[in-house]
């Protein structure tokens, strides 16, 4: 039976897309670039900060400006990530839920570690005991690398896991670590683009996701 629930952060658990875009935009004009819309950044998180700052500058990481504003944008997401930040609605009552019942919850994210370390230390401790974000010694999703150190750490495993977040990354980061991806549709992502990405699972709203993994559990008696 799944006893252990592996979440993404961004999109999934906590709405951090004005925070990302703020910080971006702030390492931008720091450096004399163009600034990006809000929908242009929802558009390109989900492979970490490096490839965010890829796309966000024109060039990529050619542009001579490029590693500059990579760290421009690390220092003021440190200081700022909670700005505007925020659980989803109905996140808290769900993992509230889901503790009692006694699954393992972990989060794993590309956003690099301090920040989803200082992220959930703030929004989820009281239920996720790991989190697990961008580092040197774990290759980033969809990489299923953080994955299996999140199950190590719960000292679980991928016949009792399953894995929710919202994007693509998310899908192909599941099927790489041999576990069920549950979909959701209020993150940075649509459903039709998750469909098309290989989604087959999907909750619209946090209280869906007990509903399947109640699904799993009366399939699995």
């Amino acid at each position: 039976m799944i006893d252990t629930i592996i979440f993404d952060l961004d999109g999934t658990l906590l709405n951090t897309l004005h925070d990302l875009a703020d910080s971006t935009n702030a390492a931008l004009k720091m450096n004399g670039l163009p600034t990006r819309t809000l929908e242009e950044v929802r558009a390109f998180v989900g492979n970490g900060v490096y490839n965010l700052m890829c796309r966000a500058i024109a060039g990529g990481n050619e542009n001579p400006k490029f590693e500059k504003s990579l760290a421009d944008f690390k220092a003021y997401y440190a200081l700022h990530c909670m700005d505007k930040t925020g659980p989803y609605e109905g996140m808290m009552v769900l993992l509230c839920s889901l503790k009692k019942q006694g699954y393992k919850l972990a989060v794993v994210s590309n956003k690099f570690d301090a920040a989803v370390k200082k992220l959930n230390e703030q929004y989820f401790s009281k239920y996720i005991s790991v989190a697990i974000g961008e580092r040197e010694t774990v290759h980033k999703k969809p990489a299923p690398d953080s994955v299996f150190a999140a199950m190590k750490e719960l000292h679980s495993d991928a016949a009792h896991s399953i894995y929710v977040g919202d994007s693509d990354v998310d899908i192909q980061t599941a099927k790489n670590a041999g576990i069920p991806c549950i979909s959701v549709t209020w993150g940075f992502r649509d459903r039709g683009f998750l469909m098309e990405n290989g989604a087959d699972l999907f909750a619209d709203q946090p209280k869906e996701i007990e509903t399947i993994l109640n699904g799993f559990a009366d399939s699995e008696r």
